[in-house]
């Protein structure tokens, strides 16, 4: 099997496990078949994901210029608590911007090796957790728009960590009887005044299952140093492909990468 073309996050599809597919050019190459399989990646040029360019990829997918100008990747995109378009103030875009803000959101607590806070959409609920590799989330509270989520995952990591740690992440390593539910009571008193009214207790607390092990090493490698691999695919947790010898490709890192794949499904 051969594919080329852009790489855009892998879509997923929740279940026990977890169903994994990857965006690549006009394909989506479900990858949980491909588990225990031999695969070859070479990275053959850019593609921005706002311009299409061919332009050298400087973050998030975007070609330097657009990283700089597009909405999609604006500071709000990163900080929700600088979310304007609920007061019809734009960034760079208000249209895009209303798209993106003026839904509801949920802030949720999640174990990615430590316990951390988030926001995300509503609709991008389980996929935000999926992404992130969580073991466990669970939802606190409920907001009109991204600006109030934001505001209360200001408030609440002065207490509890807001970004994953990618290796704990993968060393998953957990205790079964961890209950996120003791955490978002204790956190209670720390939401802030304004925004009580948003704190939820109805949600159960959610289980990921991934189709992974965590091996015994943990290396991460980038098409930028590395650009051919070729090795066994042993699992995938996060956004993250895990060969054999404990190597990790950061999928999502490498958005608007241009490559080949190859496939050896005779095995």
């Amino acid at each position: 099997m051969q594919f080329s073309g852009q790489i855009l996050k892998m879509c997923t599809q929740n279940g026990k496990p977890i169903q994994y597919y990857l965006n690549l050019g006009n394909d989506l190459i479900m990858m949980n078949q491909l588990i225990g399989k031999t695969l070859t990646i070479q990275h053959i040029g850019y593609q921005c994901l706002c311009c299409d360019s061919d332009e050298k990829i400087y973050r998030m997918g975007f070609c330097k210029k657009c990283f700089f100008e597009s909405p999609y990747a604006s500071d709000t995109i990163i900080r929700p608590e600088l979310s304007t378009a609920h007061l019809g103030i734009g960034e760079r875009d208000l249209e895009v911007e209303k798209s993106i803000q003026l839904h509801p959101h949920i802030v949720y607590l999640a174990y990615t090796g430590d316990v951390k806070v988030g926001v995300t959409r509503e609709s991008q609920i389980p996929t935000r957790w999926i992404d992130q590799g969580a073991t466990f989330a669970l939802p606190i509270a409920r907001t009109d728009n991204r600006y109030e989520a934001g505001m209360i995952e200001v408030a609440l990591k002065e207490h509890l960590a807001d970004k994953t740690n990618w290796r704990k992440m993968l060393e998953d390593d957990f205790e079964d009887d961890l209950d996120l539910k003791d955490f978002r009571d204790k956190i209670r008193e720390y939401f802030p005044e304004d925004f009580q009214n948003f704190y939820s207790m109805e949600h159960e607390m959610e289980r990921l299952d991934y189709p992974y092990e965590a091996p015994e090493k943990i290396v991460s490698f980038t098409l930028e140093k590395n650009p051919e691999i070729s090795g066994t695919l042993t699992g995938i947790k996060g956004q993250y492909l895990c060969f054999d010898g404990g190597r990790f490709l950061n999928v999502r890192a490498h958005e608007g990468y241009v490559i080949e794949l190859e496939a050896d499904t005779t095995e």
